[in-house]
């Protein structure tokens, strides 16, 4: 149980860690390439240490160096078997490397914590044997632990339902250059988080490897390309940031977060615009971004291209005048925690008018009273909480320690808000 110290107006300057989806991305792509890669300002959290502990057994040699991670990579011939890999709950890595493990000459299993056990990977493993992947979920629920026996992608056609999480489209994608033949595929509805394959495809490019498509529904990746070792920057991730820009929204203050780029392509840089039209002002500088709040109102909104910020919407709904909206995030069901059904739990223990609804939330905006919350082991609902705090400052957080998964440092940064 952690509490911090109410503020009435914060007034900081932050420096935001890196990417935590930049950083998973440049790990796997530095491991398929050959030779020797540097990835600079990595984001180091409890996500990204499980995809390094994967990445090593199947083959790659990853180091840290002066607070860079040095990897050297496996040119695409990775390790033939080994013991299971736990992921525990890091959804991305369950994901993307689901793919990269179909690469290997062996059988791989993958597997993680009981709630990883309840997460869908069905479409992808469904895919995957389109492409002639020999893949299974090993308690047959469509969900991990899974079992990829390798010899490779052989290639060629295949569909996939992205509705769930476009994670499923960027594992292929990631892959699909080491294929025997061209790979082709076809998207049968529409992508969840579509900025996060943008993402993918944008780091693709940087590691030298095109990726042809026709908007969201169909991608060809040609046979015979290989990524190239290099150096990259991690640029500082936009869903931390969001926390503190929350922070001046609700308590009409000013803060700079540096290490943001201006217009980034990660999705949840498009949450300033959500601020914009909620009444903050937003400036934008060549590497950071400030937030001054005003008066909040309530908006009707689709979140589906940044989910990670549905639960401090909410929070900003809860004390913004009139009603708050927010639509077509389902898939928010299925990430850490039933984020929307455990988010509104919790909000209505501080007083929050807040109904669900199958596909997102409505919020009558008010005030909030004491009231400890439980974050359900899940990092976002704990740091958006962590916000709420700053205006009710008898709210208390149970497992604190849950934000390690993607912002260790969390709460010695949010500390400084108030201090």
């Amino acid at each position: 149980m952690i509490s911090v110290n109410h503020t009435a107006k914060v007034m900081a300057e932050i420096e935001i860690p890196g990417s935590k989806s930049l950083t998973h991305r440049a790990l796997i792509i530095s491991a398929l390439a050959e030779g020797e890669s540097r990835i600079h300002r990595p984001l180091i959290c409890e996500d990204t240490e499980l995809t390094i502990k994967a990445l090593m057994p199947l083959g790659a040699g990853i180091r840290p160096e002066n607070g860079d991670l040095v990897v050297e990579g496996t040119g695409g011939l990775l390790a033939e078997t080994g013991p299971a890999i736990d992921l525990d709950n890091s959804g991305t890595s369950m994901r993307l490397l689901t793919s990269v493990a179909a690469l290997s000459r062996g059988s791989w299993v993958l597997t993680g914590s009981d709630r990883m056990q309840a997460r869908p990977i069905g479409p992808l493993l469904d895919s995957l044997a389109e492409l002639g992947v020999k893949t299974r979920s090993i308690k047959g629920t469509g969900c991990p632990p899974v079992e990829i026996t390798g010899g490779g992608i052989p290639g060629g056609k295949t569909s996939i339902s992205a509705a769930k999480s476009s994670q499923f489209l960027s594992s292929l994608l990631l892959s699909s250059p080491y294929a025997e033949k061209d790979v082709t595929i076809e998207v049968t509805d529409s992508v969840s988080s579509w900025p996060y394959v943008e993402l993918t495809m944008m780091m693709m490019r940087e590691f030298g490897v095109k990726v042809e498509h026709k908007g969201r529904n169909w991608f060809r990746i040609p046979a015979g390309q290989r990524y190239q070792a290099g150096q990259i920057t991690i640029e500082g991730d936009c869903s931390s940031a969001a926390y503190f820009w929350a922070a001046a929204a609700v308590s009409r203050g000013y803060v700079v977060t540096r290490h943001i780029k201006p217009f980034s392509l990660q999705p949840d840089f498009g949450f300033l615009d959500v601020l914009s039209q909620m009444g903050c002002e937003i400036t934008l500088g060549s590497d950071w971004v400030a937030v001054q709040g005003h008066s909040l109102s309530g908006i009707d909104i689709d979140m589906n291209s940044m989910p990670d910020q549905v639960p401090t919407l909410a929070v900003l709904a809860c004390l913004a005048r009139g009603r708050t909206t927010i639509r077509n995030v389902a898939h928010l069901h299925h990430k850490e925690s039933d984020r929307l059904v455990d988010l509104a739990s919790e909000l209505k223990k501080l007083g929050a008018r807040v109904e669900v609804r199958e596909d997102g939330l409505d919020i009558e905006g008010g005030e909030l009273i004491e009231a400890v919350v439980d974050p359900h082991q899940d990092h976002r609902l704990a740091m958006c909480f962590a916000v709420a705090r700053l205006i009710q400052p008898g709210i208390e957080i149970l497992d604190p320690g849950c934000v390690s998964k993607s912002f260790p440092e969390f709460w010695e940064l949010f500390g400084k808000l108030t201090t």
